[in-house]
């Protein structure tokens, strides 16, 4: 293994030094004469308050690409080309580098028209800009676009002209605070066009299906001298293309609405009432835009539905529409199987399910499942266990229904919500050499978006699981549960017969660029109370329990962040921060060990192999990994990554980790691992490395090499601080994952 590593680390150091000695390589041999290479651009602008990254993406002239916004090894590939394109090795060079960017004045002059444009549509009306060229060694130029804004035109008065007396008496209806204009703002080109996409959305809401936002348009009138317009926005009538006369713009109505089955059934296999459910546009009023979308989204969110289209056709001499909808469904019943290949700390095993799915199943778009599953692993390295294989059978059953199914709430509740009702059953079986294990769960959950589609909520109102342990075997038994010089409260605790109830609640944002989830769970509180109101009797160890089985009680919350920064087109930084808190309280000391969190692995401190960090200066027995003490109640995250585009489907990381977990209560098997406000930041692990992933669109492949920096395990320097003191025996961890760290 030492060995393997050391390959892997000697190979990414020499590739950094390709990266440098290729980034030092000159083009110059493809520079014609009389030409330049574009080695940089910059903007500089008179006034500060002109934000220049704002106008960086009109350039329409960059340098050559540059790795982690510094190396242009794309470029220095290239250049170690020959100028005999009929040599394997040059063709092949050229290929997978980047041909060099010569300096194109047209290409320049254009770029200043673009941006004083811009700048136009920024306020800044009197706006020039013009170029500058700064000559380097090596047939290099830099162009530097100067930016002379002048004064900023702002808004004095607003005025409307509106030629539709209908509309002017219903705009006059509408919340005037969310016009986009404003008196004293500056002449913005984007505001201006926002409030004409505001004004259309709202008559779109409200009958006028006909209505587009060039009906609307601006004037403007400026005084000499002065910085300050006079605006009027125009509504003009509606102008028939077939004659050019002008009219009153045409105010709409639903009238009869009908489904049609599209494609090879004759008859839509969903209830009346099913249809009406996700049917927004209403028999009677004002044609709705928004709603005509939402009409669209309810019947997508189906998975008997395979596409949908809803057509309007106008009565004759009237202002009524007809809706006809018309529904394509999918196949009903489904049946899949899935082979996988499974390896388990080098224990490789095979594993394959079989799943039916019945897409309506009572005629309502409700989905039922039924999973099937067995997996078989050969184990290696285990010593006094008579059977030496792992299997595991389980049986998961799951039945969703597309709306709330919660007593009471109105039908127009229920009408405007995009919400999922779920049942699930499962039964899981695992025979392994050290004991069986069975885990019995059922839950009742409920999830939903919101209109953006941005937040998403989910609530376990109710979620069972009970852990039964019908068998573990005497060596497994003598050496780690009853030692007397092995004894472990944690170890022990998790081998036992549980009982988990908990409610949960969760909810996640996410607009592309930044993130957040917080999820908060609580366990126990219920029977706990019941058991007191009853007087129920204790177990030897002062806990209730039900049926004879002692459950846990806890409560616990996560919180993770994400923030991506684009730097340019090519390279862009991202910053998480993850909070995770659980606390064990009433029946229970401890925490059961999958509400446990563990540190280290591909997506938290990377240059610690999973559950190999803390807690705390906690370091293991004799050194090595100890995967039931190396767990806590307490998480902390920190990551910031610098993410780069490499070559065709390859991109680059360098990355730096911090973060550790900790116990709340001191434990005699995880010395130094309880959470002090005066110890924590002391006990801060730092990690650093490099990542290469393999970006396919659907998926993502991820290989991270991470290097310990500070280790809290240690407390001599040269091992506390190994970013110093580099071994890589030691300090070193690959990791291969699918997917984004964060």
């Amino acid at each position: 293994m030492i060995k393997q590593t050391s390959y892997i680390v000697s190979y990414f150091i020499f590739m950094a030094l390709m990266a440098v000695v290729l980034t030092g390589c000159s083009a110059s041999k493809f520079i014609p004469d009389g030409s330049y290479l574009l080695d940089d651009v910059e903007i500089r602008s008179e006034v500060k308050g002109v934000e220049t990254s704002q106008l960086e993406p009109y350039i329409r002239q960059k340098g050559n690409s540059k790795w982690f916004s510094v190396f242009k090894i794309p470029l220095g590939t290239y250049a170690l080309s020959g100028r005999d394109t009929t040599k394997w090795i040059n063709r092949k060079l050229q290929a997978i580098g980047e041909n060099p960017v010569l300096f194109d004045s047209l290409q320049a002059t254009q770029t200043c028209k673009d941006l004083a444009d811009v700048l136009h549509g920024m306020g800044y009306v009197r706006a020039q800009v013009d170029y500058g060229l700064e000559y380097g060694k090596k047939k290099k130029v830099r162009v530097v676009y100067k930016i002379h804004p002048g004064e900023r035109f702002h808004v004095k008065s607003i005025s409307y002209d509106i030629q539709d007396v209908r509309i002017d008496s219903l705009l006059q209806t509408q919340d005037c605070s969310r016009s986009k204009l404003r008196v004293g703002m500056p002449l913005v080109v984007n505001e201006l066009d926002a409030e004409r996409d505001r004004i259309t959305d709202f008559l779109n809401n409200n009958g006028y299906v006909n209505f587009h936002k060039d009906f609307i348009s601006f004037s403007i009138d400026t005084v000499k001298g002065s910085s300050d317009v006079d605006l009027e926005l125009h509504l003009h009538k509606f102008i028939t293309s077939a004659t050019g006369e002008e009219s009153e713009h045409k105010q709409y109505y639903i009238g009869a609405i009908r489904y049609d089955a599209s494609g090879e059934l004759d008859e839509i296999p969903l209830r009346r009432s099913v249809l009406e459910e996700n049917t927004l546009i209403q028999s009677g009023k004002l044609f709705n835009a928004e709603e005509l979308q939402k009409t669209y989204n309810r019947f997508g969110r189906l998975q008997i539905v395979k596409y949908t289209n809803i057509k309007f056709q106008e009565r004759p001499d009237s202002n009524v529409l007809d809706c006809n909808i018309g529904i394509s469904t999918n196949k009903i019943n489904s049946i899949s199987f899935q082979p996988e290949g499974t390896n388990t700390a080098g224990d490789l095993g095979a594993a394959a399910s079989l799943t039916y799915e019945n897409r309506n199943l009572f005629r309502g778009a409700e989905t039922f499942s039924v999973k099937l599953r067995g997996a078989f692993e050969a184990i290696t390295g285990l010593e006094g266990y008579q059977n030496q294989n792992y299997e595991e059978y389980s049986l998961e059953t799951r039945l969703v229904f597309p709306r709330f199914l919660v007593p009471f709430l109105s039908k127009k509740f229920r009408r405007q919500s995009t919400a999922v009702s779920e049942l699930s059953v499962s039964y899981n079986m695992q025979n392994r050499p050290e004991f069986h294990r069975r885990v019995f769960s059922a839950a009742w959950r409920y999830r939903w978006n919101d209109l953006s589609g941005k937040r998403r909520y989910n609530v376990d109102l109710l979620d069972l699981n009970y852990i039964y342990m019908p068998w573990i075997s005497e060596t497994f038994r003598k050496d780690y549960l009853e030692d007397v010089s092995n004894v472990n409260s944690i170890l022990r605790y998790n081998y036992e017969d549980l009982f988990i109830m908990k409610l949960g609640f969760g909810m996640s944002f996410n607009n592309g660029d930044e993130a957040f989830k917080l999820n908060v769970e609580t366990s126990g509180n219920l029977l706990s109370g019941i058991s007191h109101a009853l007087g129920s009797k204790r177990n030897g160890e002062n806990q209730y329990t039900l049926f004879n089985i002692a459950f846990a009680q806890y409560v616990k919350g996560d919180f993770d962040y994400t923030k991506v920064v684009n730097i340019d087109r090519n390279n862009s930084l991202a910053f998480h921060f993850g909070l995770g808190l659980a606390y064990p309280y009433g029946n229970s000391k401890v925490l059961p060990f999958e509400k446990r969190y563990f540190s280290g692995g591909a997506n938290s401190v990377r240059g610690w192999s999973v559950r190999g960090l803390g807690p705390g200066r906690f370091k293991g027995t004799n050194g090595a990994i100890d995967f039931i003490n190396q767990t806590g109640d307490l998480k902390i995250d920190l990551n910031l990554e610098l993410r780069s585009f490499l070559f065709w489907k390859i991109y680059g990381a360098l990355f730096v980790d911090a973060g550790n977990i900790w116990t709340l209560r001191a434990y005699e098997e995880q010395p130094g691992g309880q959470f002090r406000f005066d110890e924590f930041y002391k006990q801060i692990a730092v990690s650093y490395g490099l990542g290469i992933r393999f970006n396919f669109d659907f998926f993502i492949l991820r290989f991270d090499m991470g290097m310990k920096a500070i280790n809290p395990a240690y407390e001599t320097k040269n091992e506390h601080f190994a970013i110093f003191n580099p071994d890589f025996s030691r300090d070193f961890a690959f990791h291969f994952a699918v997917g984004l760290p964060f």
